[in-house]
């Protein structure tokens, strides 16, 4: 059994969060994207000086560790975190209530592969940013992953599908009907995955979106990438919202 269930809790970005199986164990990887997003966040002024703070939304929140990070790190934020386990929503629950961060944050069951799913999160308006570690291993790659990952943890929080981006399509051509103008993206995926995903963007220009950088995690591999919503880029985004489009992966 992993270390991180045996003890019941671990450290991320500073914060002691509650671990439970068969929840995604958040790797240290991941808190390479949290300060990633926050660096940009400090680097937009309208967003991260924005009264009301920026409007944040993670797909596929596991514990809550990356909505919990960004919330106690942007005090004005809030974050919108969903995720299709049930064991994955009560854990984040669990854990905001512990760092008192629940006033902040709104857990919400859903599957982003379900059509119309995406449709009651307009309700709270134009997002600022969409975050997401979320399941990228390719499906042959699964038989190699250790014992322990394969025995305890979820593996729908790790197969992403033939070529690993079932889930990432999904987010991609989810995002634009939420995204604000110039709103941004920010994945952590496979090191195959940034010239596939930038290839498969190039393919479907009705997204309006733009892999405008690729990170390498501390190991020296491509891992996180920055996608961005075409916008005006002066000043603060505008409010607006295509409509839905169907995702493929190029052959």
């Amino acid at each position: 059994m992993p270390v991180q269930y045996i003890l019941g809790e671990w450290d991320f970005q500073g914060l002691s969060l509650k671990m439970a199986p068969p929840v995604f164990i958040p790797r240290p990887e991941t808190e390479e994207l949290v300060e990633w997003v926050l660096e940009e966040v400090a680097q937009r002024p309208c967003v991260a000086e924005a009264h009301s703070g920026p409007l944040i939304l993670e797909v596929g929140c596991g514990s809550g560790a990356v909505s919990l990070s960004l919330l106690s790190q942007l005090p004005q934020s809030r974050v919108i975190a969903v995720d299709k386990g049930e064991a994955a929503i009560c854990l984040t629950h669990e854990n905001a209530q512990r760092l008192q961060l629940q006033d902040r944050i709104r857990v919400i069951p859903l599957d982003v592969t379900s059509e119309g799913s995406w449709a009651h999160l307009l309700l709270w308006g134009p997002l600022d940013l969409v975050v997401s570690n979320p399941p990228y291993v390719f499906h042959q790659d699964m038989e190699q992953l250790a014992p322990e990952i394969l025995s305890y943890e979820d593996p729908a929080a790790l197969d992403g599908g033939e070529k690993g981006m079932d889930i990432i399509m999904h987010v991609l051509a989810l995002a634009p009907r939420l995204l604000k103008d110039s709103g941004s993206i920010f994945l952590e995926v496979d090191p195959r995955h940034p010239e596939l995903i930038g290839s498969w963007l190039q393919n479907r220009p009705d997204l309006s979106l733009d892999l405008v950088a690729v990170r390498k995690d501390f190991c020296g591999r491509p891992r996180f990438l920055h996608i961005r919503r075409s916008g005006s880029q002066g000043g603060c985004p505008a409010d607006t919202l295509p409509g839905p489009q169907a995702a493929r992966v190029p052959g």
